[in-house]
């Protein structure tokens, strides 16, 4: 080989000042080739992080999406009409039942139930006065001193002072009401909006609302699940596979989760044919009123009862044309693909259903480094 190359360079013509140049060129080349030969075989096996295959108790877990409901909600309008006298509230407070919201001008509604009263002491004195009368007419008729017909008369007369007096004292009843109505109170606790009318406004029942009450604690989610899941889990259940015992946590839009868990209280009996899903409905406790009426939200619904399974840290998943995979590193240090079936992912770790055994490390740091055959210096994750 020496030979020819030497055959092949002395054949060469160069200028005499080009010819050792071209030598120390030649030179070069040879020597980068070997500095790259040495450099490959003292090159080390790419460090990469492993983390054991393992059994965790891991609960089901399912996730739909819902939207909060408010316990209740009204909009407060006027029982009586008149002018709007004060608005004690700031929009966004937070009331009690019984709380004063706004006072309507009672001037005449308090002369209605001077005027009522009148009437009802008019009435109970024509009452007494038709009661004495009967009692006397009855006395006469006793002693035959009068007809019969005298004290038919006098019983007619009491009977009417009687429903003078009933109709009298509901009068008054009722301007004692439409007093009180002046008053617009808060009928239960919750947060008010911002009011739709002024101070000096002439409001009524025809009117519209003045302020919306929402009551936020507590709160229900309202979340469809479609019917053929739903199936699935009720078969389930009576397979003895499935608990019925499941929390109910939210995830809110920004990602965040709410602190407090729920209770599944209730399930629609009736099928939603345009979604073929069921409705299903949680509580929360809401005390301090983080979660808003009518707020989009994720529900999950998360077995109470969990149960050892095969997982993962959810990093070592990659995926594929083919599917899902993780990179094994076996007992030789040899890196191995191995196609996996995922069932779920819960708080960060996958389940698998197949393709893995327990005990065996799978890389979750330094996958850009590897590929199927070569050797690594694997590491274990801190805390394996």
């Amino acid at each position: 080989m020496s030979r020819i190359l030497s055959s092949r360079v002395s054949g060469l013509r160069f200028d005499r000042g080009r010819n050792a140049t071209g030598a120390l060129l030649l030179s070069a080349l040879f020597l980068m080739g070997g500095a790259a030969n040495s450099v490959a075989q003292d090159m080390p096996p790419p460090a990469v992080v492993v983390e054991p295959v393992a059994l965790v108790d891991v609960g089901e877990t399912a996730v739909f999406n819902g939207r909060l409901e408010a316990e209740k909600r009204v909009a407060i309008r006027p029982r009586v009409a008149g002018t709007l006298e004060s608005v004690d509230f700031q929009p966004g407070d937070r009331v009690n039942k019984g709380d004063v919201l706004f006072h309507i001008d009672d001037a005449l509604y308090a002369a209605a139930v001077k005027e009522a009263e009148g009437a009802v002491r008019s009435a109970e004195a024509l009452q007494q006065s038709a009661e004495l009368e009967r009692e006397r007419q009855a006395e006469l008729v006793k002693r035959q001193a009068t007809s019969q017909a005298m004290l038919d008369n006098a019983i007619a007369n009491l009977g009417n002072a009687d429903g003078a007096l009933i109709r009298a004292r509901a009068a008054l009843e009722r301007a004692e009401l439409n007093l009180s109505y002046t008053s617009v109170e808060a009928p239960f606790a919750g947060r008010l909006s911002a009011a739709t009318v002024d101070e000096g406004a002439l409001i009524g029942p025809e009117g519209g609302p003045l302020v919306a009450l929402t009551q936020l604690d507590p709160i229900h989610v309202i979340f469809p699940v479609p019917t053929a899941v739903y199936r699935d889990y009720s078969e389930r259940v009576q397979a003895g596979e499935a608990s019925t015992r499941a929390s109910v946590n939210l995830v809110l839009a920004n990602g965040s989760e709410y602190s407090l868990p729920g209770d599944l209280d209730f399930i629609e009996s009736t099928v939603s044919p345009g979604t073929d899903s069921i409705n299903l409905r949680a509580r929360f406790d809401n005390a301090d009123g983080v979660l808003l009426d009518q707020e989009l939200v994720r529900v999950v619904l998360a077995s109470s009862e969990p149960e050892p399974q095969l997982t993962v840290d959810q990093r070592s998943v990659l995926h594929d044309l083919s599917g899902t995979y993780v990179m094994v590193v076996n007992g030789e240090n040899v890196v191995e693909q191995r196609r996996v079936e995922i069932d779920r992912t819960v708080g960060g770790r996958s389940v698998i259903r197949t393709g893995v055994t327990e005990g065996e490390n799978v890389i979750t740091d330094g996958l850009n480094k590897v590929r199927p055959g070569i050797v690594v210096d694997a590491a274990p994750a801190s805390g394996s």
